[in-house]
């Protein structure tokens, strides 16, 4: 607990129209102006303001002198940023390759390859200006659709309380703090109502609330755990603390996940490269005593082939577009890299009052209970008259609305009394007068058992025992009682004795179910999703509620955590409840983390629903925390996903689309890394076999027209998976080693007909190759109408394969989309005219003519039809491993030890563990180095995840970020000139943050 020094007040000097004579420097810099120990009348007079708040003049001239309270992030200059797609992996190998065609590809009295020199540079120059122009327009989609979750304030100005954008304060301006907000800037407190604690952990580390007296300084990006305060903003934006720190130390520049994944896709296609780079110096130069140029020639086709070019591109845009989809499903995300970690959600924890029901309490008629001789609607018609008409609670507004319209209630009456609800007497109470007759008569309605008390009219012990009883049932079945009796008053008058009150009916009270919520879990479960109801109100509504949608009612009490399983549930420990329990009740904010730190732990990946500032930790510890609607900042600020539209169907519908757009993911990366082995193996063997060398300038051709096709992959329709899924890198490097290979044969079979045969000469008429002496030129195998032939094979049966990865079933009954099909069509018009037409003696080339061109097309039919085969016989293999955890979570039964194992050893592969640093198990970890490798791999293949992310989750656990490895040091060392530009009480926080280099130094010793 932080501790008050009341007794140091500063006295200070204070100029005529300060905030014009003093500069922002003097303001915020060194110790002459120290807001935090100041007079409170000194703070109000230093920065011209009041309790009422600024003037719209006031806002406005400061607003042109401090900047708006936001903490800008470095724009990259738009040049830099367009010559950084030219510097990355695939980018230096298309360049090594450039340098080879031009420097280094001389000699045989040729003159160098500036052809090839010019086109992979044209092919760098596109690939650079695609990227740049995409993923700058798909940045500035997301950022237009994150702008819906700016911060809001409630400040005073002109002396009226208003809402503004958190971006718009000013200091001098007054802001109210309630539960559950967020500090908009540095500020000073000025009034408290009741208890005011502070949780700063995400500033300062400290893991309890601190608490806040009037005169302590509050600092931005808090949140108000207690109580309720007023404050006068000191600091905003960069003049905040969390401004200074992050201008003092830079940034965060975390790797997500899905960067990561791209970086070890990145080196898998690097990797080939190597290893055939070496095979064929080796080969070409030591056994077939290649002359120097035409082995520099091959060594360029293996370059340009083999590398993953447009790979960032697609997968920014394809994020980048699933974060619009899913903004149009009410679902905005934070960081898109949030969309990746949704897909392969496996557990929903959602909450129940808001999200699984409507938030609002109704009658169920149809379990009504009557005890005299009243129709049931007029028992409703007595409970609404004695409800309030006006300022009504939960109860009163749910019998109103039972009831109808609510002006004929008391149509015809006189009210004469009205006795409201009380903690004491539990029900009210009406007495009324019928205006037609005159006479009065009461209504009570209330706790069962106090009108129940109240009732001596046709009152008998079998009454009583049936009231008790359908009170019993109720409450097993979750539904609250509501008791209504009636009595008439002989003597007219309001306060005259009754003739006894008489027990007419008992009302079910519950909170409903949305109408889409049953049929939304039951589709949950169809894609393996188990959802597990979490909830904070009683076991017996939680099971009622559990068996209405289907749930489940296998639910306990949150005090197993503590207690243990049952004795008689079966199983073995608190880990296997938490998998197969359908929900939990009386859950507090503690037991929502730990259910999902135990179900990670297990190698889940989770989803939590939450609205209230105590969901905060929960939301922030689960892998994808969801902020439902009507959320309290601190949930937002703590969210992955941000809801705008209530109920589970929005959850479930994002989850879809996650999926879909993982799909698109994951189907570029089968296809991209196929391409590479494909292209390696098919020319390698044709290399080492025949000694064929394809014109590294028709393979440029090729890649070009290949970039150009799979950026529509990012707007392609594609099916969900019915599983949740993770990137299993396995199950990609053996799709795309297998689809590579099976693609590299038809190639290679085709040339062996083409050559050994007569086959295509006797049935179409085609004339036959002719093999060239060795050193001519051409030589060996290398025609030029041969060269044509195997380059639009090569085009067709590649790009033809984008369709046997996009699918999971027959390619042919999942409808690509239009803007794919038509890439593709252009392609391949386009290499096919080429094969047929050119006659480029520099690529060594000549028109293959129509019949040719119908060959090739007939050929690649006939080999593209058992692809499908192909991918049913690795799904075999793959579906029953990513199913089985599924399968495993969704039953209720405990598991057996075998289970238990299987389920665990097939979740935690290193590649598809949980991307929270909390949840990735320490056994799963690699090597420092291979670390290393991955991540610096990883920054440079993989889309720039920062670009694409909300200011709230760049700074989102900011005192994380800045410690190091034991999580209470700083890696970015700093020393007392720095801590210069911080306020003295900064100076307490920063120095939790920022370790300074002499104290580093000594800790190393």
């Amino acid at each position: 607990m932080e501790e008050k020094s009341v007794d140091k007040k500063t006295i200070i000097d204070i100029p005529e129209n300060p905030l014009r004579t003093i500069t922002i420097e003097e303001l915020y810099e060194g110790d002459k102006y120290d807001f935090a120990h100041m007079e409170e009348k000194d703070v109000f007079s230093l920065l011209e303001s009041s309790r009422d708040g600024l003037t719209d003049d006031q806002v406005k001239e400061r607003l042109e002198k401090f900047g708006s309270n936001r903490i800008e992030r470095k724009r990259k200059n738009p040049i830099l940023k367009f010559l950084s797609y030219m510097w990355n992996p695939s980018a230096w190998v298309m360049e090594i390759a450039a340098i080879v065609s031009i420097a280094l590809s001389n000699g045989g009295g040729k003159p160098p390859d500036w052809q090839d020199f010019v086109g992979i540079m044209l092919l760098l120059f596109v690939n650079a200006t695609v990227s740049f122009i995409e993923e700058r327009n798909a940045g500035n989609a997301v950022k237009a659709l994150q702008a819906s979750l700016a911060p809001e304030a409630k400040t005073k100005r002109n002396g009226h309380w208003k809402v503004i954008d958190a971006a718009d304060l000013v200091p001098g301006d007054i802001i109210s703090l309630k539960l559950g907000d967020v500090v908009p800037g540095d500020g000073r407190v000025i009034a408290v109502h009741g208890q005011l604690l502070m949780d700063q952990s995400a500033l300062t580390g400290e893991s309890l609330p601190v608490k806040k007296q009037v005169g302590d300084e509050i600092l931005s990006g808090a949140i108000c755990k207690l109580g309720e305060a007023e404050a006068i903003v000191i600091g905003t934006g960069k003049h905040s603390f969390m401004g200074k720190t992050i201008g003092l130390v830079g940034e965060s520049n975390d790797t997500a996940h899905l960067q990561i994944i791209m970086g070890r896709i990145g080196l898998f296609c690097i990797g080939w490269i190597v290893v055939f780079l070496i095979a064929q110096i080796i080969v070409m130069y030591a056994v077939f005593r290649y002359d120097y140029r035409r082995g520099m020639n091959n060594l360029i086709v293996t370059l340009v082939g083999g590398i993953p070019t447009a790979m960032s591109t697609v997968m920014t845009v394809t994020l980048a577009l699933g974060a619009r989809q899913l903004s149009n499903q009410k679902a905005i995300v934070t960081h898109v890299s949030a969309i990746e970690e949704l897909a392969g959600v496996s557990i929903l924890c959602s909450d129940k009052t808001g999200t699984l029901t409507l938030n609002k309490l109704v009658i169920d008629r149809n379990n009504l209970k009557q005890y005299a001789d009243v129709e049931p609607e007029e028992i409703i018609h007595c409970a609404a008259m004695a409800s309030r008409t006006e300022h009504q609670d939960a109860i009163d507004s749910c019998i109103t609305e039972a009831y109808g319209d609510a002006k004929p209630i008391r149509e015809g009456i006189e009210e004469l009394h009205f006795k409201p609800f009380n903690p004491t007497d539990k029900r009210t109470e009406i007495t009324y007068r019928i205006i037609n007759d005159g006479t009065v008569h009461r209504i009570s309605k209330g706790m069962p058992r106090i009108i129940a008390e109240l009732c001596t009219r046709d009152n008998t012990s079998e009454l009583m025992q049936q009231l008790q009883l359908d009170v019993d049932e109720f409450a097993e079945r979750g539904l609250r009682s509501l008791a209504v009796a009636v009595e008439d008053v002989p003597s007219g008058t309001v306060s005259g004795k009754g003739n006894g009150f008489k027990l007419i009916g008992l009302l079910p009270i519950y909170d409903p179910p949305r109408s889409d919520t049953k049929e939304t879990i039951a589709r949950a479960i169809e894609l393996g999703i188990k959802v597990k109801m979490v909830t904070g109100d009683q076991l017996a509504i939680a099971k009622e509620t559990g068996r209405r949608l289907a749930i489940g009612d296998n639910m306990f009490r949150s005090t197993i955590f503590k207690d243990g399983p049952p004795a008689s549930s079966g199983y073995q420990d608190i880990d296997d409840l938490v998998l197969h329990a359908d929900g939990f009740a009386g859950v507090y904010p503690e037991h929502k983390y730990e259910i999902v730190k135990r179900l990670q732990n297990m190698g889940h990946m989770i989803a939590m629903t939450g609205d209230g500032v105590n969901d905060a930790p929960a939301l922030k510890k689960a892998n994808v925390g969801i902020a439902v609607a009507d959320a309290s900042d601190a949930a937002r600020s703590a969210a992955d996903i941000v809801l705008t539209e209530p109920g589970l169907s929005v959850v479930i519908e994002a989850i879809i689309s996650a999926r879909k757009i993982f799909q698109s993911m994951r189907n570029y990366s089968v296809y991209t890394s196929s391409m590479t082995v494909r292209l390696l193996v098919g020319y390698t063997i044709l290399l080492f076999a025949f000694e064929f060398d394809f014109p590294s300038f028709m393979l440029l051709i090729l890649t070009l027209l290949n970039n150009a096709t799979m950026m529509t992959i990012s707007k392609d329709r594609v099916e969900a998976s019915p599983y949740p899924t993770k990137w299993l890198l396995s199950d990609v490097f053996v799709h795309a080693t297998v689809y590579g290979i099976y693609s590299a044969l038809s190639t290679v079979s085709f040339f062996i007909i083409i050559i050994k045969t007569s086959f295509f000469q006797d049935k179409f008429g085609v004339d036959k190759i002719q093999y060239h002496p060795r050193h001519g030129s051409p030589s060996g195998w290398n025609d030029p109408i041969l060269n044509s032939i195997i380059y639009l094979q090569s085009s067709i049966m590649s790009h033809a394969l984008i369709f046997i990865a996009r699918s999971r079933s027959f390619f042919f009954l999942e409808r690509p989309s239009f803007l794919l099909v038509f890439a593709f069509a252009i392609a391949q018009i386009i290499a096919t005219l080429i094969a047929v037409y050119a006659n480029w003696q520099f690529a060594n080339v000549g028109g293959c003519g129509w019949t040719w061109a119908g060959i090739v097309w007939v050929w690649n039919l006939i080999w593209f039809f058992p692809f499908d085969l192909i991918k049913f016989a690795l799904a075999a293999y793959f579906d029953p491993r990513k199913r089985q955890v599924v399968e495993e979570s969704l039953q209720s039964q405990p598991s057996t030890r075998k289970h238990r194992r299987n389920m665990i050893a097939a979740e935690k592969e290193p590649s598809c563990s949980p991307t929270r640093p909390s949840s990735v198990n320490s056994n799963d970890r690699n090597s420092p180095i291979e670390d290393s490798i991955v991540e610096a791999a990883a920054r440079y293949f993989a889309p720039d995840i920062c670009e694409l992310s909300t200011p709230q989750y760049t700074h989102r656990r900011f005192a994380e970020r800045l410690a190091g490895a034991n999580n209470n040091l700083c890696r970015v060392p700093t020393d007392a000139e720095d801590l210069k530009r911080f306020a003295a009480v900064q100076t307490h926080y920063a120095a939790k943050l920022l370790k300074t280099q002499s104290t580093q130094t000594e800790s190393q010793k």
